[in-house]
């Protein structure tokens, strides 16, 4: 198969390398890559947004499968754009139409297909400029803490949650009436809070039928012990030692069932990946929020664990086939440490270049490139989250521990990690 990979994070690099080791991908071609995707394939030099160069690239190519990375071409409407135009008709794509992205597109969309189909999570309300005094004397009155979102996509970063009444107030004044958030923000989905520890479980899904990958838990935080501002994700560890038979049923039963079941009674032939993102609270999962694609740096772990012939699981899903496949794990715990830029999530710089990338010991250990370039034949950092190492262990301790050993062999000006990533498991 000829195939085109939109994006250019860690996720994108780690499906890179799975679908280069296929003997089913004749060329794979990603756009726009990074300095480790273009180890993989050939980088194509154009936007995830940039529909009319991806038609054109498709068919230069001679494309047989698209596989979209991220959700903002999604919620954009790629997929439509692409399995619509009748000079691409042979063309499938993994990644759904625009209305099913909407799961991840607008919170308050999510919700509400969440009470329609009585899965398990939070109570809510939605509020937007409208009825925005209604919001204010609303949060006045709420339990503490309180959860905030920001209906659309908001880089990951849409979401704020409060200590007290007057800091609740503040900032859903800031995002309904000054954008702190932009467009995203123009409506707000206020949740009840839920204490309990969060994981993700991802599904892949052919319009019918469905298999699950193994399950991931990231961490979000920029501090350790998770403290500090929320980022793209410092770190991410598999399996979920919480994660238990018991545990995985309920969450099939209760959430992604009712999930696929929804999908097709509203007519959405969703074909593509589904994160479910849970908080577990006690031994019951409740849903927090559905992204329409796989995480970033969970896939960075997932994907590793993952014994099936990437290519192949990506064809039966085309074919809706995927009742005949059998999801196979390495049993081994994997470990990933996001290295980022100083700074961030705040300003940083880009531009410094990367010693030591071809140092890390392949026995035991990938680095997958996030946000990284080439200038003048060098690599150099190109982002906030610049590269990540993922390691296998036999437990989670000893894959973190092999992780920043060779984290030590790679360097650029500025560069942090946190080196507690799965300290709760210890």
């Amino acid at each position: 198969m000829r195939i085109l990979l939109l994006g250019s994070g860690g996720r994108e690099h780690a499906l890179a390398l799975k679908i280069s080791q296929s003997p089913l991908c004749e060329n794979l071609f990603i756009a726009p890559g990074n300095a480790g995707t273009a180890q993989c394939g050939t980088n194509l030099q154009f936007g995830i947004n940039d529909f009319d160069a991806i038609k054109k690239a498709c068919i230069d190519k001679k494309i047989d499968l698209v596989i979209v990375g991220p959700e903002e071409p999604l919620v954009k409407g790629i997929t439509d754009f692409l399995i619509n135009d009748p000079a691409l008709k042979d063309l499938d794509v993994i990644g759904p139409d625009k209305t099913g992205a909407q799961l991840e597109g607008s919170k308050a969309f999510a919700k509400a297909f969440m009470m329609r189909h009585n899965i398990p999570t939070a109570a809510y309300k939605e509020f937007t400029l409208e009825n925005y005094h209604e919001g204010v004397d609303y949060l006045k009155q709420h339990e503490l803490p309180i959860v905030m979102k920001a209906d659309g996509l908001a880089a990951g970063k849409g979401v704020v949650i409060c200590e007290n009444h007057l800091e609740a107030v503040a900032e859903f004044e800031l995002m309904i009436q000054r954008a702190k958030f932009g467009d995203a923000g123009k409506r707000v989905v206020v949740e009840q809070f839920l204490q309990g520890v969060e994981m993700s479980v991802f599904v892949l899904m052919d319009g019918k039928n469905y298999v699950i990958l193994p399950e991931a838990k990231d961490y979000k935080r920029i501090g350790e012990k998770d403290t500090g501002p929320n980022t793209g994700g410092m770190g991410a560890v598999s399996p979920v030692p919480f994660a238990t038979p018991e545990l995985m049923k309920k969450i099939e039963e209760k959430v992604i069932k009712p999930t696929v079941e929804g999908l097709k009674k509203e007519g959405l032939e969703y074909r593509g990946f589904i994160f479910f993102g849970f908080m577990i609270v006690g031994d019951e999962p409740y849903m927090i929020e559905y992204n329409c694609r796989m995480g970033d740096p969970e896939t960075e772990v997932v994907i590793p664990r993952l014994k099936n012939d990437l290519v192949e699981l990506l064809a039966a899903a085309s074919n809706q086939q995927l009742d005949k496949v059998k999801i196979e794990t390495d049993p081994r715990t994997v470990c990933t440490v996001v290295a980022v830029s100083g700074g961030y999530p705040g300003d940083y710089k880009k531009g410094f270049e990367i010693s030591g990338l071809n140092d890390i010991n392949p026995a035991d250990s990938i680095l997958f490139h996030m946000g990284t370039t080439t200038a003048n034949d060098k690599v150099v950092t190109n982002g906030g989250r610049v590269f990540c190492i993922t390691s296998y262990g036999l437990s989670i301790f000893d894959a973190v521990e092999i992780s920043k050993d060779e984290m030590q062999k790679v360097s650029f000006t500025g560069m942090e990690y946190r080196s507690d990533i799965g300290y709760e498991f210890e």
